[in-house]
């Protein structure tokens, strides 16, 4: 008749009792309870704030590990407003995001590094007037769980801020006379939700 150590029998025991680990899972951002807006100084005065209506992106997230890879979000340029249709036509120009000639702007990701538990780092490339340069996301996991109501998935409700220069890609109009900034401040917010 075989026989158990002890030291077996408590790795069994253990082995048996323990949870088994989550798989990394794919999300997609909700487009409805989705923004990318964006902040930059005019003529120094204010801020003046923008964002963008049309946005699609896809990721995945293992919440056990945090390990997040194959991220990639797409924006429409053309779908910029500031809520100034005069503002807005000048800013899908060639002077700022020549929509025509680059519909898209993209940013694509393949990896992380958490901080803590619900905030971390994430750098990755974006692409944007033909030029692609790393950019880097402070992202905060602001809460994770079914949805109480609607489609009922779970989701990640995520923060996220980032700055850039503008002129990195090219887009030098009015930062030389000071009437536009050359920094923007990025503002991401999104309601994630799981692919089942």
């Amino acid at each position: 008749m075989q026989t158990h150590t002890p030291i077996a029998s408590l790795a069994l025991t253990a082995a048996l009792a323990a949870p088994a680990m989550a798989e990394p899972a794919r999300y997609e951002l909700d487009p409805e309870h989705t923004t990318v807006a964006f902040l930059v100084d005019h003529v120094g005065y204010a801020a003046t704030l923008g964002q963008f209506a049309e946005v699609e992106g896809t990721f995945t997230y293992d919440d056990e590990t945090q390990e997040l890879s194959e991220l990639s979000v797409t924006v429409t340029t053309a779908s910029v407003t500031t809520l100034h249709e005069a503002r807005d036509a000048h800013v899908r120009s060639d002077d700022f995001l020549g929509v025509e000639a680059y519909p898209q702007m993209t940013f694509r990701a393949d990896g992380g590094t958490p901080q803590d538990e619900a905030s971390g780092t994430v750098t990755g490339e974006l692409a944007l007037l033909g030029e692609t340069r790393p950019l880097t996301l402070e992202v905060t996991l602001n809460k994770a769980g079914e949805y109480p109501f609607g489609h009922g998935r779970f989701v990640l409700g995520v923060s996220a801020r980032a700055t850039l220069d503008r002129s990195d890609f090219g887009m030098t109009y009015g930062v030389e006379n000071g009437l536009v900034g050359d920094r923007v401040d990025i503002v991401i917010e999104t309601e994630a939700m799981r692919i089942e």
